[in-house]
């Protein structure tokens, strides 16, 4: 899966090696150190000091975020949706990464992040035909995707549906609170009502009204504060 993306957001694979177990083989991969951990390491030690991210900081790492969830979609994949559910009507298989969450982010020297844990994509359009496979993505979902990150549409998956990349654009804090409350963004002096308005879009319970990765790339350009240094994306 690593080989499919030569992306600044996207972990690379350095070398890979194939190793046989009796019956069984092993694949051994050679990744990248990232010596500051993950996103959720940051914000925590933020939060030992009484600290958190400026708005500039969210946008940038919005942004980047973004762009590299958007390099996996034009592939195809979706994050911990299993195989056999995934096949589209058209035969075609798009890509997202619905486990997308703080601990899979990780973070480069100069803060730019970068998505992980490639290994549990897989294709990101679902239609679902019926009640039986319905029960079959919703159990497998509340056995493999984080409660805290998942997407509404994943709790109580509908018998005729179509599930897509939209997932990905799901962020929000509480997502069991969302599944039978409207969620709404905490009215942060810290925060402006731009950046309020945009997460609000992203965290719409219903799938089909959430915006698709293209809109949130052009809104989060929009924001973006002028450059001060050739690096975008330090936290």
């Amino acid at each position: 899966m690593h080989r499919l993306f030569r992306h600044p957001n996207i972990l690379r694979l350095v070398a890979y090696c194939l190793r046989e177990r009796g019956t069984k083989h092993e694949a051994w991969l050679l990744l990248p150190f990232f010596k500051r951990g993950t996103l959720w390491d940051e914000i925590e030690q933020l939060k030992d000091k009484g600290n958190f991210l400026t708005e500039e900081q969210i946008l940038r790492l919005l942004l980047s975020i973004c762009r590299g969830l958007e390099a996996i979609h034009a592939k195809g994949y979706a994050h911990r949706i299993p195989a056999f559910l995934s096949k589209d009507a058209h035969g075609s298989f798009p890509l997202s990464c619905r486990d997308l969450k703080p601990t899979n982010i990780l973070l480069g020297d100069e803060g730019q992040p970068v998505l992980m844990d490639l290994g549990s994509m897989s294709q990101a359009c679902i239609h679902v035909e019926g009640s039986r496979q319905a029960l079959a993505l919703q159990d497998w979902a509340a056995q493999r995707c984080t409660i805290s990150y998942r997407a509404p549409e994943l709790f109580s998956v509908q018998s005729h549906c179509v599930i897509d990349e939209r997932t990905d654009v799901w962020k929000g804090d509480s997502v069991a609170l969302a599944v039978q409350n409207q969620l709404s963004i905490p009215q942060s002096p810290r925060h402006s009502s731009a950046l309020r308005q945009l997460l609000t879009l992203m965290m719409t319970v219903d799938p089909q009204q959430r915006p698709h990765i293209p809109f949130l790339l052009s809104q989060l350009e929009a924001l973006q504060p002028p450059a001060q240094s050739q690096h975008t994306t330090q936290i």
